[in-house]
């Protein structure tokens, strides 16, 4: 059995990771998961949220994606993403301004379709609130 398994997070802008690491949790769209050595092979959506990657000296880091997809292969885990970062440069002004602007948009919507998906919007982007002030004890009202 091997020892860890290959990380690498990828935004449109740049590698954000990439390295041998114990675990790595996940915010799959059905639900968070873990990854591990010898996992079996899977692809999965994302949905906005935390990645915890747990190193092998123990440690972890914290790294948010806004959605992408996760391929669990042999040769590791690879994240694509819409958006990548370090829980250092996550902001939480940034995500307070779009959850102003999506319950802005769900006011506006007109037919059934956009307030479904402005609803949706403002749902994922005020659980993903409730995430980060988990995460490093901000609260975000």
């Amino acid at each position: 059995m091997a020892e860890g398994i290959k990380i690498d997070i990828v935004s449109p802008e740049h590698l954000v990771l990439s390295e041998e690491v114990r675990s790595v949790t996940v915010p799959g769209t059905e639900g968070y998961f873990t990854v591990m050595a010898d996992h079996a092979p899977f692809m999965s959506t994302l949905r906005p949220g935390f990645i915890t990657v747990s190193g092998t000296d123990g440690k972890a880091e914290i790294y948010f994606v806004r959605g992408g997809f996760a391929d669990v292969s042999p040769e590791g885990l690879t994240i694509l993403a819409e958006e990548a970062s370090s829980l250092a440069d996550f902001s939480q002004a940034e995500l307070e301004e779009q959850i102003k602007q999506a319950q802005e948009e769900l006011e506006r919507a007109e037919t059934h379709e956009d307030r479904t998906y402005a609803q949706e919007l403002v749902s994922a982007l005020l659980n993903l609130a409730i995430e980060a002030g988990q995460i490093n004890g901000a609260h975000i009202h």
